[in-house]
């Protein structure tokens, strides 16, 4: 693949995953401002989900894959081991999504367009860019334990924000509803799949390494 081509791509790849962000935060707001509610509790109620912050990541990473200007900031993303964790991340929403969500409800109109783009083609496209575009060779399983922290620090941070609002995240996580034994049940399988996928990127770091 050529570079122009690779850029444009990389660059459409970005407008997307920023326009399904802008679009998902738009419905949020016209939801809060419909019952009288605050734009601020609406902003930061947008980056209480895992999906959000993981997607708004793969968004800067892709950004600063097409822009040309040195920074602090484009240097660290680009690191392969930095956009390796956030791909593993984005992989776990995508599948998470699948099997523990999408049953649950049925958007519809730009709800729907959102929820595609957040949870299935943003996840496709970045592991596409991971596999094409990130240098292999370099992960260890040094690189495990840094990946874990963001998954860990977020479940800290959506259990006490759920404890002091009365409203979680995510289902699986409602301690109101299914109590703290069966919530930390499923963290521990969701943070196992986060695991074996973290393995296997690991895995496939190395041998594309090895074939270069």
């Amino acid at each position: 693949m050529n570079a122009v081509l690779r850029r444009r791509l990389i660059t459409s790849a970005a407008v997307l995953g920023w326009a399904g962000l802008a679009i998902q935060l738009y419905l949020i707001f016209f939801a809060r401002l419909s019952v009288g509610a605050s734009l601020l509790g609406g902003l930061v109620s947008f980056f209480s989900y895992f999906t959000v912050i993981t997607n708004t990541l793969v968004a800067v990473v892709l950004t600063c894959a097409v822009t040309d200007r040195e920074s602090a900031a484009r240097r660290w993303f680009l690191q392969p081991w930095v956009s390796s964790g956030i791909a593993v991340s984005i992989a776990v929403v995508g599948l998470a999504y699948s099997i523990l969500l999408r049953h649950l409800w049925h958007p519809q109109g730009w709800q729907f367009i959102a929820d595609e783009l957040l949870h299935d083609v943003m996840p496709l496209l970045f592991l596409a860019y991971w596999w094409v575009c990130v240098p292999k060779g370099s992960l260890r399983l040094k690189h495990l334990p840094l990946w874990l922290i963001y998954p860990l620090v977020y479940f800290a941070y959506a259990l006490l924000r759920g404890h002091l609002l009365g409203a979680y995240a995510y289902p699986f996580i409602d301690v109101a509803l299914l109590g703290y034994p069966q919530v930390f049940v499923n963290a521990g399988g969701i943070l196992a799949g986060f695991v074996l996928i973290a393995l296997l990127v690991i895995g496939i770091d190395r041998w594309k390494g090895r074939r270069l």
